[in-house]
């Protein structure tokens, strides 16, 4: 009768040795000699692999010879304590079943040091590795974070469209979906492409927000999350772009900017303090191979309240720093939008600590931000991190119909796809206020990982949609 599998995670457990164990899980490395053969294998469910040693006097050459790197088994024998170094417990091999081969010549992922960049063209073996395996738990366990934190905290988890007719952001850049005959497109009397045959009878893309929609589910249910896949077209090939990536976006009725901050930095510093706790090994892991200061930069946003900056109090900062010698890539004054190099200066330069940006000029944000007295400034907030630059951005919405509809006006948006959301501001309307954090920038920020394209199992970016 086969002994029921132990995942390798569990396999630690003091309790087990002198006991008789089953592991199952891909061989990572084998080494040895004409005595005594030794295997590690790991199993997905943690980054530490359990040794696999195999006396040759009870297990002959032919039998071994497919356990190469890559091949899958499944392991019976007596769970000891180790002799040697670097474990403390290994198994002691009494029955092998080989589960599946790979083949040294072909196998890709042999035991030697691979780039980022060849990893990305074998995404289909890429988390096997130890550094890929490590980013996933963590993602996991950040994707369940985020879950806990807004059902603890009384949020509901609303689904929202990823088909729609309304651009959120008023960007563009949006995969249009459609069921009509490219080769063979209907057109109307005045040569346009006839949206009424399509298959939702308009014009439809994939969403690049959920926040319009979330915000109905706020003035209904008074606080709510969404927690799904987000697309943009964009043409940027950079390590902070992905044209497919996951946003969470809660908004919440009756909210404004003094609480909307509070929420935003104890909602980061909840989900980073839960990486700590619960992936201690794969942060130790990435810590020693990735990035050396990337536990300490954790522990650190957990240690300290965030800087509260208004817009043009951190424009003068950057300013008097030029006029001083530093060198931006791209200049600022008042009224440009902050590239990453800015926001990255003043968090990690000049106040040494993450900062909540407040109070926008309103030409560089979006037309639903609740405007302020001075009618040049909006009430947006975003959360500028070290090594990431803005990590989470949200605002204070526009709840006064007249003042939407002028801003609306003011930018020559067509209101016809936004009737519904209009309606909101003119039945029972409320202060409310959201934000939407790129779930990728989280990951890569809690991993230390440079590419965003390597914290997403399959990566979506101009002319790649391969896997």
């Amino acid at each position: 009768m086969e002994i029921q599998r132990t995942k390798i995670v569990d396999i630690f457990d003091p309790a087990l040795v002198g006991k008789k164990v089953c592991v199952k899980g891909w061989v990572r490395t084998r080494r040895g000699n004409k005595h005594v053969q030794f295997v590690a294998l790991n199993d997905g469910s943690t980054i530490n692999n359990i040794q696999i040693v195999i006396d040759l006097e009870k297990f002959g050459d032919e039998e071994l010879k497919p356990i190469t790197t890559g091949a899958s088994l499944h392991v019976e024998g007596l769970l000891v304590e180790s002799q040697g170094k670097g474990q403390n417990v290994e198994i002691q091999a009494e029955s092998i079943e080989i589960y599946g081969t790979a083949d040294p010549a072909e196998y890709p992922l042999q035991k030697k040091g691979h780039t980022f960049e060849f990893l990305r063209e074998k995404a289909h073996l890429r988390m096997r590795t130890n550094t890929f395996g490590a980013v996933m738990r963590i993602r996991h366990h950040l994707a369940f974070a985020i879950h806990k934190y807004f059902n603890d905290h009384g949020f509901f988890y609303l689904n929202t469209p990823l088909i729609t007719e309304s651009d959120a952001e008023g960007a563009g850049d949006m995969f249009q979906v459609t069921t009509l005959d490219l080769d063979n497109l209907p057109k109307t009397d005045d040569g346009k492409v006839d949206y009424s045959q399509d298959f939702f009878g308009k014009h439809t893309s994939l969403t690049v927000s959920g926040q319009l929609e979330g915000e109905l589910g706020a003035t209904a249910l008074g606080a709510i999350y969404t927690f799904g896949p987000t697309f943009r077209a964009e043409q940027s090939n950079t390590p902070r772009h992905l044209a497919e990536f996951w946003m969470i976006e809660p908004e919440i009725a009756f909210l404004q900017l003094d609480g909307l901050m509070a929420l935003e930095e104890d909602f980061i510093k909840y989900c980073v303090k839960y990486a700590l706790d619960h992936c201690a090994d794969d942060l130790a892991f990435l810590n020693k191979m990735i990035d050396n200061s990337l536990i300490e930069r954790l522990e650190g946003v957990l240690k300290e309240e965030f800087v509260h900056l208004p817009y043009t109090e951190g424009v003068k900062i950057l300013e008097e720093a030029q006029q001083k010698g530093h060198k931006f890539e791209f200049p600022v004054s008042w009224g440009t939008d902050l590239a990453s190099e800015h926001e990255r200066y003043l968090v990690e330069e000049h106040f040494k600590k993450p900062v909540i940006m407040i109070n926008y000029p309103k030409d560089i944000k979006a037309f639903y931000m609740k405007q302020n007295d001075d009618g040049k400034t909006m009430q947006g907030t975003d959360v500028l991190f070290p090594q990431i630059g803005e990590i989470i951005g949200g605002s204070v919405r526009e709840e006064n119909y007249d003042k939407l509809m002028a801003e609306i006006n003011r930018r020559h948006m067509g209101i016809k796809s936004l009737w519904w959301y209009l309606e909101t501001r003119k039945f029972g309307t409320v202060p409310h206020a959201g934000f939407g954090l790129g779930f990728e920038r989280l990951v890569l920020f809690v991993t230390g990982m440079q590419n965003i394209r390597d914290v997403i199992p399959f990566p979506r970016t101009p002319n790649n949609a391969e896997f």
